[in-house]
């Protein structure tokens, strides 16, 4: 996905809506850890962005876009037990990629998609700012937390599992 769609729509209403954020420039990172260190924060305020599909009973399937620290992992028994699913495991990347507008590794904490339920763990926004890559591999934000919560209103949930 090689245009930038989805981090101009992003950009667009963070300033519509007045968010304080800074754009961070890197060298192209996907993974949490590694993107952590090019931005130089603690990898706890660094937002894993996975695509979560659940099934309840035999027909219907949710999606979920669950959030946690970049230090936790998700619990996707967690996420089934949200929904009273009966099976819940990680989208596959093309699945994940369509619903997020983005590429895998650069899958922002917002949902911009209907079918894609917004779901962050608590321990992330206990943090005055927190960092995610913004749709593109060589771009970041650094956005107010208490800003993010008014404009994304995620459904907030203990879906976090120590790394």
């Amino acid at each position: 996905m090689p245009d930038h769609e989805t981090y101009d729509k992003l950009l667009a209403l963070l300033d519509e809506r007045g968010a304080a954020y800074r754009v961070v420039e890197h060298a192209p990172e996907g993974a949490t850890e590694a993107v952590s260190r090019l931005r130089g924060h603690d990898l706890a305020q660094a937002a894993k962005c996975i695509v979560a599909m659940v099934k309840i009973g035999k027909k219907e399937k949710r999606f979920a876009l669950v959030v946690v620290p970049g230090d936790k992992r998700v619990d996707l028994a967690a996420v089934k037990a949200l929904y009273g699913g009966t099976y819940a495991a990680f989208a596959s990347q093309e699945i994940a990629e369509d619903l997020a507008g983005s590429a895998s590794g650069t899958i922002l904490p917002f949902s911009f998609d209907e079918r894609l339920e917004l779901i962050v763990d608590p321990e992330l926004l206990t943090h005055e700012e927190f960092f995610f890559n913004a749709a593109r591999l060589d771009r970041s934000l650094a956005l107010n937390t208490e800003d993010y919560r008014t404009i994304a209103e995620p459904r907030v949930e203990r879906i976090a599992l120590a790394d």
